[in-house]
């Protein structure tokens, strides 16, 4: 056992101690700083709801399920070829501490587990593999994807997880490994495949869903809806949240593969572990093709939005090209009217000096100027096609 965690009781002397989230500290661990996730509100836990099950198998069944820790860390050594399996539900510091101690992890693992916010990993500390995970899940009602946060340590005889949302339940993974003795029986890594295995079967109704969302917006699209740019950006960013709990699933998975031979997996668990690791493959494979139909999609939506935004000026040039027309007419006729006017209202005037007022043919020049005005006029703005 490394002497880590005496140190660690030594408030003064823990190297590691000052980046674990606190209640009381002010600065945000590196990870949190990094994130750009928001923090999620959660449920506060109490220490003993955070112990979600905890037993010991031989042979792949059950054989004791103390209901203290303690009891685990204290009775494991004496029972060769056995396994425990801890489930932990956003557990308090203390109890990672306590683990870490038990089972000898690594201090590195331990302040990855208590803060979170990690990206799928797998890094091997001696005998133990330290495993990050990422689950999802469709949500119908708000048609929004909601990821959670698995944290593993595998041993050689032990299994511990440490779960930080709701998803996924591993309690149904216990009970498939519970009725397949013969498969828990393969051990811890029997366990991690079988985590896994859960974790990627999750993404099945996830991909079912986006893909759904996909079609509905190609719809929105090309229905011309004017909130769908906002709803591509919105599942955009879901596409890539879950990119990065995909991809790096294959680097997992490859490094599970390259550790066959060296720590001796067992050739019926590589079979499976395999299948899960071609699962993950299509998983990512189809967010891949999510995100790019995506980005055609808002392409597609940009070049549509720009369309109709022509058509509508073309609309208005056309109503405005019209509306001179009209108003060229109404000008047009207007001065042709104002012509006569003029002429009437001149010679209305009835003041006795003014000439012409006794002329014989006053009257037929007034009428005739009139017609000469008006007549000119309106050849002049029809050569100007105002008419």
């Amino acid at each position: 056992m490394s002497d880590w965690r005496v140190r660690a009781v030594r408030a003064s002397k823990r190297p590691f101690s000052r980046s674990v989230v606190r209640p009381s500290d002010t600065q945000p661990a590196p990870e949190h700083s990094m994130d750009p996730r928001p923090d999620q509100p959660v449920e506060p836990v109490t220490l003993e709801r955070s112990v979600v099950d905890a037993a010991v198998y031989r042979d792949g069944r059950r054989i004791d399920a103390p209901t203290d820790l303690a009891d685990i860390y204290r009775t494991l050594p004496d029972r060769p070829g056995t396994m425990a399996w801890i489930g932990l539900f956003r557990p308090a510091e203390a109890q990672l501490l306590e683990a870490a101690d038990r089972f000898d992890l690594h201090e590195l693992a331990v302040e990855d587990a208590i803060v979170a916010h990690q990206r799928p990993k797998l890094e091997r500390y001696g005998d133990t593999l330290f495993v990050v995970l990422r689950a999802a899940r469709y949500l119908d009602e708000a048609e929004e994807v909601d990821f959670g946060e698995i944290h593993l340590f595998v041993g050689p005889d032990f299994v511990l997880t440490v779960r930080h949302s709701q998803a996924p339940d591993l309690s149904a993974v216990r009970r498939r490994l519970e009725d397949d003795p013969e498969l828990l029986a393969l051990g811890p890594e029997a366990v991690l495949y079988a985590v896994l295995d859960a974790v990627v079967d999750g993404y099945a109704p996830v991909i079912a869903g986006l893909q759904h969302d996909i079609d509905e917006i190609e719809t929105e699209v090309f229905g011309g809806d004017p909130q769908v740019s906002r709803r591509i950006y919105e599942l955009s960013r879901e596409v890539i949240e879950f990119q990065r709990a995909t991809r790096p699933l294959l680097e997992i998975m490859k490094s599970l593969e390259a550790g066959f031979g060296k720590y001796g997996t067992d050739e019926e668990l590589q079979r499976y572990l395999r299948d899960v690791a071609d699962h993950a493959t299509y998983a990512a494979e189809r967010v891949d093709g999510f995100r790019q139909m995506l980005q055609n999609i808002l392409t597609v939506n940009a070049t549509l939005v720009s369309q109709r935004q022509n058509e509508e000026m073309k609309q208005l040039a056309e109503a405005g090209h019209v509306q001179n027309d009209e108003i060229k007419k109404i000008s047009s006729w207007a001065a042709i009217l104002f012509a006569p006017t003029l002429i009437g209202t001149v010679y209305g005037m009835n003041f006795e000096t003014m000439p012409e007022l006794q002329w014989a043919f006053g009257y037929p020049f007034a009428i005739g100027l009139m017609a000469l005005v008006c007549t000119g006029l309106y050849l002049v703005f029809k050569k100007r096609n105002w008419l």
